[in-house]
């Protein structure tokens, strides 16, 4: 399977406001009891939904997962997760709308940060550079790629500003299905980022904390030098 064809929906639960805790720490902890411990019914739904992507031609859940950090031009960083959807020799490939948070950042200070965490394997990748928008001919290619709904959703979402509830997000939604009942165009402010690396560390696992870690770092001629780091 391609890496731009890897993808699932996301069905294991919904969010409410009112389920929210009034302090945001608060919320934090109860959420990480859950992923801590959890019911065994989700433990075994859990388990039973890895072993069947552990079967020869399943790709393992979620592999193309990456946390994308960027920074405001007052220096502020966020991070986020998103979907590594391409690696060529122009660098990391990922689609969003332009006028999300990291949309707006990277328009404002485009260096940013990758970073890959496999956990069955151990394995963490890190990778810093340069990010610059594909050209539109590029993203609506991978725009039609993608499934009618999750099309659909890219015109209904004003992705990083206030909604009022998630009703008002189902009929925008409902909406641009009237809309567009048949093909969905590439939204105006829809499209894709790569990152051009300039360094990228590989980390391994290892007994006693005494990982192996190495970084590729980019040169004027476009080699890499490659050293080995402290862990």
């Amino acid at each position: 399977m391609a890496m731009a064809d890897i993808r699932r929906e996301y069905s294991l639960g919904g969010l409410n406001r009112a389920d929210l805790d009034a302090n945001p720490l608060a919320q934090f902890n109860r959420w990480f009891a859950q992923a801590a411990s959890g019911s065994r019914w989700r433990k075994i739904g859990i388990a039973l939904y890895k072993l069947w992507h552990a079967i020869p031609g399943h790709v393992p859940i979620d592999v193309n997962t990456m946390v994308l950090a960027t920074v405001d031009k007052a220096g502020r960083p966020s991070t986020r997760a998103v979907l590594l959807k391409g690696v060529d020799e122009r660098g990391f490939i990922f689609y969003t709308n332009y006028n999300s948070r990291k949309g707006r950042e990277l328009a404002e200070n485009p260096g940013a940060a990758l970073t890959f965490y496999w956990p069955d394997l151990e394995r963490e990748v890190c990778v810093a550079g340069t990010v610059s928008k594909l050209s539109p001919d590029e993203s609506e290619a991978y725009f039609k790629s993608r499934p009618h709904g999750s099309r659909l959703a890219a015109w209904a979402s004003n992705q990083s500003n206030v909604v009022a509830d998630r009703a008002a997000l189902e009929k925008k939604w409902d909406e641009m299905a009237a809309k567009f009942p048949g093909d969905v165009p590439l939204p105006p402010n829809w499209g894709g980022y790569v990152l051009k690396p300039e360094r990228i560390e590989f980390w391994q696992g290892r007994l006693n904390r005494l990982h192996d870690r190495f970084c590729y770092t980019r040169q004027a001629d476009n080699s890499w030098k490659l050293e080995r780091l402290a862990p």
